[in-house]
């Protein structure tokens, strides 16, 4: 089956975030929506249509998970990434950002610390601040092109409050797909110093060709016993407002107060969201192996034209996600001017990189799951900007 990925969706009208909060958020008009984190294709039919049957049953009432539903996790895992999952792991949330705060108040206090690796998807550090955590940062290293771990970094800012570390595995935004090697190296350094590991997978079905996904926890038992994987259809289907993931724990004692913590607050995924995941997960994949080919030929098509018609832009190589990190730096300018180029000139609503984070400065991460005419205009745009170059001062 040929999926139509080139259909303009008009979006308009269904209170989407990335479209209706666009000019408020960036008091701007006319931008093109390159930043919040869902597609603009529709989701498989497959989906479209389990969620138009449950609804036509016309009940509503309280939903359980059965059998269906964990099967199609634990054989979805077991077939995309070789990783087999237990029944008694699976404790079905809401968002990741909801479970990491679920995970955080129920495994530490007040006061304790929490690593992250900056430059990363913001919430993580804003939801441990909010619960009264102190972050630590890990920052990744950046050289040539390439993002990497900083081990011995890591290892002088542990101390005895240091309890947790977040990781994002595949990274966003830098689109990193850590080596079997690399999380052998982090874990062994956070198991012994006692050190529980929170690893986001969520967009780990998102992988390009030539790169591979290794679940943390499913290295070995050692570190599985000190891994909390979150994990989740939302972006790789599109199902993001059904607000269904699900936390994978193998340490029973570890999983036993998540569980209460997640109880304690009558936690119940929408009974919608239960019938897209069963779908997703048994009837989808065919649409997945078609999307990651689409937004393959997408970075391709920004690379490319970087490379031929902004060769101080800098794409950030990426290895999985459907988010491009750009290296604007090149371009010597002021964050004012920086922002206006991209904002005010070519009226492109892209997150900009230091909300991830200081290292993030004079980054810009660009959303390319779109139609490809959508990606071509931006890209025109930019350059136009980019032209009126002499207009902008240097730093």
């Amino acid at each position: 089956m040929v999926v139509d990925f080139d259909k303009i969706v008009n979006r308009i009208g269904t209170n989407a975030t990335k479209l209706e909060f666009l000019e408020e958020y960036f008091g701007q008009e006319g931008l093109i929506p390159l930043w919040v984190a869902d597609m603009d294709f529709e989701s498989p039919e497959e989906i479209k249509k389990a969620v138009v049957s449950r609804a036509e049953h016309g009940v509503y009432g309280y939903t359980m998970h059965d059998d269906a539903y964990y099967n199609s996790i634990i054989n979805w895992n077991l077939r995309r990434n070789g990783w087999r999952v237990e029944k008694d792991w699976i404790l079905p949330s809401l968002g990741v950002v909801t479970s990491i705060a679920f995970i955080i108040n129920s495994l530490t206090s007040e006061g304790d610390e929490i690593i992250v690796q900056t430059p990363v998807y913001y919430p993580f550090f804003k939801t441990i601040q909010s619960l009264g955590r102190k972050v630590v940062y890990n920052p990744l290293k950046y050289k040539n092109g390439k993002y990497s771990m900083d081990y011995e970094d890591l290892k002088n800012k542990i101390n005895p409050r240091t309890r947790l570390m977040v990781l994002c595995s595949p990274h966003n935004p830098v689109g990193r797909v850590w080596t079997k090697q690399e999380l052998e190296k982090l874990a062994t350094i956070c198991i012994d110093n006692g050190i529980l590991i929170i690893s986001d997978e969520i967009h780990s079905d998102l992988i390009y060709q030539g790169y591979v996904h290794t679940p943390l926890a499913g290295i070995s038992n050692k570190i599985s016993e000190s891994t909390i994987t979150l994990m989740s259809p939302s972006k790789t289907f599109n199902l993001a407002g059904f607000f269904t993931s699900y936390i994978l724990v193998q340490n029973e004692q570890i999983r036993k107060k998540i569980k209460n913590a997640l109880n304690s607050f009558s936690i119940h995924q929408n009974i919608f969201g239960i019938s897209a995941l069963n779908a997703a997960y048994s009837n989808c994949e065919y649409w997945l192996e078609e999307l990651i080919d689409y937004i393959n030929n997408n970075k391709l098509y920004v690379q490319n034209f970087l490379e031929k018609h902004m060769p101080d832009i800098r794409l950030v190589e990426p290895e999985g996600t459907y988010l491009l990190w750009i290296d604007f730096n090149g371009l010597n300018l002021k964050k004012e001017d920086l922002d206006n180029l991209i904002l005010k000139r070519a009226k492109l609503g892209m997150s900009d990189g230091a909300t991830f984070g200081e290292e993030g400065e004079g980054f810009k991460r660009m959303n390319i799951a779109c139609p490809k005419a959508v990606l071509e205009e931006a890209m025109e745009r930019l350059l136009v900007a980019y032209k009126t170059m002499n207009n902008c001062p240097q730093k």
